[in-house]
């Protein structure tokens, strides 16, 4: 299907933002790769093809301009490893679209899956790359739901090429939370339910086909991991056959200050499938208020080594000075083929106002068991400028990782419009990695075993860059990536195995049912 028109509004320079070495270029630009002003673009999620990994695109909630929040499935692609763009226009011309959601199996086809306002969603799919993409069903027949999610069977087992997908109780298509599909995505079977109703998480395959669903329930907490071994058989009915509470420390967290009409972030579930010491440890990450307060969100980590039958005491990886003023927010992460596992997240720390956010990451290559220091990789922005009709940035920001690094897509505020006196909501490409550029050496900051309480370590605060200015003309070459050195590599610090024995965890406090936000 060829892509739908964009109506274009006034243009100016597409944003370049450079930060202690990173770079952060912008995707939503014109047929010029130029920023087109008075529009808005967020809730970004990227893949890469893993055969050629110069060919990136990205998905995005597209809104034509600000004074309306009726928006469209945006997406862009790049030839070039992430320097250059191109935005063809939205899945459908005036078709509402939300709830953006990409993927690549492993010989580079990438999927896109979009949902329409009836929470009906679809899967469409590109073989060249992300430049065009052709829709498997007719609208709304992928079933789904709000805050859906997919991932696709990767391994070479019976389930080789299943989707699967996930949504969340606020609003369904039909009924139930999962499906999968036998077919690549062209068809999906009747939904069924899952244990606990958990939502606003992800899914993952190991190297056995196991298929793992993370999230929350009762749209807070507590946190569960969810196993089925069967759905790869397509014989079968899936049926969910482990089913484990995890602490994460606190609640997800949603309407708050820092993103009121959003979430402050979901759950990420990733399965290291590299086949080396860490093959199959399953890894789960969330953004949540610790119990007890009532302000403030914390990036919040633990580990399986069991194939997801226990999990480690929660780690917080972002490590400043524990301050409950301060907002990390839309963490994620992803596992490298290598094992080496990349975050990112939104962070306050550096502003004064508490709200001021720039994009930090860090990384472990022991299996989550140390991490590396928090690494500011962007420049700061105004989360609140932007809206379109809606006062939320998205609802979260992704990263796809290979051997030496990462690829981020996340929504910023860079550029201003003159014509509105705000900056504006646009979505950028970063590559991250150990050995970027302003990364310091890490010094390795040890998870706690299952009855220790993560304790904050002070750390030096960087003094915040200014924003950069957009320059109409320069494009800056491909950096090259940089190899990781061995002086890089956290040295584990040993932590006592899991115990099967239930943790007691802190009732969470009650929080009223969200409206559907897609």
């Amino acid at each position: 299907m060829p892509p739908a028109y964009i109506y274009r509004l006034e243009t100016g320079p597409r944003m370049i933002s450079l930060y202690g070495g990173f770079i952060s270029y912008q995707v939503n630009v014109d047929s010029n790769g130029q920023n087109i002003l008075g529009d808005a673009a967020n809730e970004p999620s990227i893949s890469v093809d893993p055969t050629n990994d110069s060919k990136i695109t990205i998905g995005w909630r597209q809104f034509n301009t600000v004074n309306s929040n009726f928006r469209q499935g945006g997406w862009g692609y790049s030839t070039d490893g992430g320097t250059t763009w191109t935005f063809p226009g939205v899945l459908e011309n005036n078709v509402f679209r939300s709830d953006p959601v990409t993927n690549s199996n492993e010989t580079g086809t990438f999927f896109y899956l979009s949902l329409l306002q009836s929470f009906c969603d679809n899967i469409w799919r590109s073989t060249n790359g992300g430049q065009s993409w052709t829709e498997l069903q007719a609208d709304g027949a992928a079933g789904g739901g709000d805050k859906e999610w997919f991932t696709i069977d990767k391994t070479n087992g019976m389930g080789h090429g299943f989707q699967y997908q996930a949504w969340s109780t606020a609003a369904t298509c039909n009924f139930g939370q999962f499906s999968r599909s036998t077919d690549g995505g062209v068809t999906w079977q009747s939904p069924l339910s899952i244990p606990n109703s958990i939502v606003w998480g992800t899914l993952d395959v190991d190297t056995n086909g196991n298929l793992f669903i993370g999230g929350a329930a009762g749209f807070s907490s507590p946190f569960y991991c969810l196993r089925s071994s069967n759905a790869q058989n397509p014989n079968v009915t899936p049926t969910f056959d482990q089913v484990t509470q995890i602490n994460l420390g606190g609640s997800l967290d949603f309407g708050d200050t820092i993103n009121p009409g959003g979430l402050e972030g979901q759950s990420f579930l990733a399965v290291d499938r590299s086949g080396g010491p860490t093959n199959n440890n399953i890894y789960m990450i969330a953004t949540v208020q610790p119990f007890g307060f009532s302000t403030g969100t914390d990036v919040m980590f633990a580990r399986s080594t069991d194939g997801g039958l226990t999990f480690s005491a929660p780690h917080r990886i972002n490590d400043d000075p524990i301050n409950h003023t301060k907002w990390h927010w839309f963490g994620t992460l992803s596992v490298a083929p290598n094992g080496r596992i990349d975050s990112v997240w939104f962070d306050t720390r550096n502003a004064a106002n508490n709200t001021d956010s720039q994009l930090f990451y860090s990384w472990s290559t022991d299996g989550g068991v140390t991490w590396a220091p928090n690494v500011a990789v962007s420049n700061s922005f105004n989360p609140f400028e932007g809206y379109p009709q809606q006062d939320k940035i998205g609802d979260y920001i992704t990263i796809v990782s290979d051997n030496t690094g990462g690829n981020v897509a996340y929504s910023a505020t860079f550029n201003f419009n003159p014509n509105t006196g705000q900056h504006e909501e646009d979505v950028y490409y970063v590559r991250v990695s150990p050995s970027g550029g302003g990364t310091p050496t890490p010094t390795p900051t040890a998870t706690p075993t299952a009855t220790a309480t993560a304790t904050a370590t002070a750390t030096h605060t960087p003094t915040a860059t200014p924003t950069a200015t957009a320059t109409a003309t320069h494009t800056p070459s491909p950096t090259p990536t940089a190899t990781a050195t061995a002086t890089h590599t956290p040295t584990a610090t040993p932590t006592g195995t899991p115990s099967a024995t239930p943790r007691s965890t802190p009732t969470p406090r009650p929080r009223p049912t969200p409206q559907p936000r897609p």
